[in-house]
């Protein structure tokens, strides 16, 4: 597989001494205008990687902040290919910043595989996570989307042990994304020392960078895991911050798109000062 957009950014963020900041936003959330506004936004608010949700109705490993942010894109009237005109629209400005689509296989077994991974490598799509596909079921969409030229990027927690490793890790590209605790997005506050043991035990079986999320939601917090990590990423702090800004009909305002920008901002700033602390 040739060299990816989400390779080139972690490799140069690696150059600056930094880890990469990785922002999740929902597609559509909370509607698609407002949210293609705010796609377009992060990434001259410090984003790095924007891991883009795909809404669907029944989310297994989201907290209840991600899991109203589908609810509010699907009522919306968001689809897949909505989603993938949002990428389309956000790649003629922005040739650079790395897209992964997050969220589950059923929208894309009913959009159907091979139209669906034809369609996101056209429209601009680096790289999936898709939560429920274990790797007994590669050849369902991972090996597939690595051939279209797409990063299939997997999930390790922490009760992936170095048995299972190896099997997680096969046809992982791109990153490999770990889930700092045991349970659903947004739930508690990941412990930087065990996190960074994880980190350098997953680090012994692969040389991909590693991101940690689920449950980073301050700059503090960004500081912390991104002096082992190689990526710090935020996702429930992000859709809280756009259900804060909407009216009471839940229709976005005029702050919607700079309380989620302002909060990125803030993150950046934790994420670049990582390193530049632990040396001190």
């Amino acid at each position: 597989m040739t060299q990816t957009r989400i390779d080139r950014r972690f490799a140069a963020c690696a150059e600056k001494g930094r880890p990469a900041l990785v922002t999740f936003i929902t597609a559509g959330d909370p509607d698609t205008g407002t949210s293609l506004a705010l796609l377009k936004a992060l990434p001259a608010a410090g984003a790095d990687v924007i891991e883009l949700g795909m809404p669907f109705s029944d989310p297994m490993a989201e907290g209840i902040p991600i899991q109203r942010a589908s609810q509010r894109a699907l009522a919306a009237g968001q689809t897949m290919k909505k989603t993938l005109e949002m990428v389309r629209a956000f790649r003629e400005s922005d040739g650079d910043t790395p897209i992964v689509l997050m969220g589950y296989y059923n929208p894309i077994y009913s959009y159907g595989n091979d139209a669906f991974l034809a369609d996101a490598k056209a429209a601009g799509v680096d790289g999936l996570i898709i939560v429920d596909l274990p790797p007994e079921e590669d050849d369902e969409l991972c090996v597939p989307a690595l051939k279209a030229g797409l990063n299939f990027i997997r999930l390790a927690t922490p009760t992936t042990d170095d048995a299972r490793l190896p099997a997680v890790l096969a046809n992982t590209s791109g990153f490999v994304y770990y889930v700092s605790i045991t349970g659903i997005t947004g739930t508690a506050a990941p412990d930087a020392d065990r996190v960074a043991v994880a980190v350098n035990r997953i680090k012994g079986h692969t040389s991909l960078p590693i991101a940690v999320g689920f449950g980073v939601k301050t700059a503090d917090q960004a500081r912390e895991i991104g002096r082992n990590a190689d990526g710090v990423v935020v996702g429930s702090a992000l859709v809280e911050a756009v259900r804060n800004s909407l009216d009471s009909d839940g229709r976005a305002t005029q702050t919607t798109v700079s309380a989620v920008t302002q909060l990125v901002a803030e993150l950046s700033r934790g994420v670049h000062a990582a390193r530049s602390e632990a040396a001190e």
